[in-house]
């Protein structure tokens, strides 16, 4: 099995459509035998769950992921396990151990705001309306 996290400074990056790197583990029996740092080459949204799929990632942690994304990663055949935060190396071994904690819901609709609502106009996790990029 492949596990690939959306990775910066060790941590789990939030915005996986702006992702540089992904840690990828190996997994046999349970155990991680092998991790890496892979490079995105400047991928952007749609080139991203081409890059996964080509290493033959079977799982995907990540923090926020529009519905684009998720739609590719399916068809690509990965599952998806988003709304993570923390440490990537506590994430897999807690997705390993089956006490994952996610969100099977994530949405973000970031670039498809209602309303003329524009996340480029301030933080883009609370906002007043109720809506989160993140959530």
């Amino acid at each position: 099995m492949r596990i690939a996290v959306t990775y910066q400074n060790e941590e789990i990056f939030q915005h996986f459509g702006h992702s540089e790197q992904f840690k990828v583990y190996d997994v046999e029996n349970g155990e991680i035998t092998y991790t890496t740092v892979i490079s995105t080459v400047g991928s952007g949204h749609g080139a991203l769950a081409g890059v996964l799929a080509s290493i033959r990632t079977d799982v995907l942690i990540c923090g926020g992921i529009g519905a684009g994304a998720q739609n590719a990663l399916a068809s690509a055949g990965i599952q998806l396990f988003g709304g993570v935060s923390g440490s990537c190396d506590d994430a897999v071994k807690a997705y390993l151990s089956g006490e994952l904690n996610y969100n099977p819901d994530i949405k973000c609709n970031h670039h498809s705001h209602e309303e003329g609502h524009n996340c480029g106009e301030h933080s883009c996790g609370s906002h007043e309306d109720g809506h989160s990029c993140h959530n």
